[in-house]
């Protein structure tokens, strides 16, 4: 894949993908940048990626906020970057896609770059992290999910102080308002969140990629309507050929004396 975005292949069907400078300010985030991460989703997804990883290579920075030049390019009818609509195709794909995405964050974030990250499924941050929707402050708004995704992850009255002061938030303090998945020590956070792909991926495909479709539709619906959903979705799992195998051999070994601490997680 050309462009500032790389693929590897860590494990079997795990992806990872790391952002690098986008060439205009290393910590900035241009619109060629998230063009070239929604193919780069595409392709790995192509070729078969179960979990994708999503990391940074700029020393110190994780994704931060759009290029402003691309915005006020765009504003006044002038050519960006790339195309802006890879800001929305990434954020599509990592949040209602396919894969399970993890956000390995190992710098400083913010703006649109929390917003991608505000999208993935998991997230693991370094301990030294800090977390900002800055936007207020240069006069704008958070336009893809700085408010409402950030709501339903840590809650209304601390997204307000985010969104409303400009000022960020410690790693620490998300993890503690359920945002962040795992705080680790600096220079673990693609690792931790590696070994955490692994699991996912060692899991039934059909099994993984039908819990993470019940989580991005569950989003949208109310409590009734997301039993409703999560019992469609689990119908044609229990239906599924290799989850009734699965169910019958694990039934054996629960059968045959073991635990359920023996059989899932020794």
């Amino acid at each position: 894949m050309s462009g500032n975005v790389t693929l590897e292949w860590p494990e079997d069907g795990v992806a990872l993908l790391t952002v690098g400078d986008g060439g205009v300010a290393a910590h900035l985030t241009t619109c060629a940048t998230t063009s070239h991460l929604a193919d780069t989703l595409d392709e790995a997804i192509g070729k078969g990626a179960r979990v994708v990883v999503l990391a940074s290579s700029v020393e110190g920075h994780w994704l931060h906020h759009s290029h402003l030049e691309d915005i006020v390019n765009l504003v006044e009818g002038r050519e960006a970057t790339g195309d802006p609509a890879g800001w929305f195709r990434s954020l599509q794909t990592l949040n209602r896609g396919p894969v399970v995405t993890i956000a390995a964050i190992d710098g400083d974030t913010s703006g649109g770059g929390c917003e991608l990250g505000w999208a993935c499924d998991l997230r693991v941050a370094e301990d030294h992290v800090r977390f900002s929707q800055p936007e207020v402050i240069i006069g704008v708004g958070t336009g893809i999910g700085g408010t409402s995704r950030l709501m339903r992850l840590i809650g209304r009255t601390v997204t307000a102080e985010v969104v409303l002061t400009g000022q960020p938030l410690t790693a620490q303090r998300v993890y503690e308002l359920g945002g962040i998945n795992r705080v680790v020590q600096k220079g673990k956070a693609v690792e931790t969140a590696l070994e955490m792909a692994k699991l996912i991926a060692s899991h039934p495909p059909q099994a993984v990629a039908g819990m993470k479709k019940m989580l991005g539709e569950d989003e949208d619906l109310n409590q009734s309507e997301g039993i409703d959903n999560d019992q469609t979705i689990s119908q044609s799992l229990f239906a599924n050929p290799d989850s009734v195998e699965r169910m019958r051999s694990y039934q054996k070994r629960f059968t045959d004396g073991e635990t359920m601490d023996q059989a899932y997680w020794s």
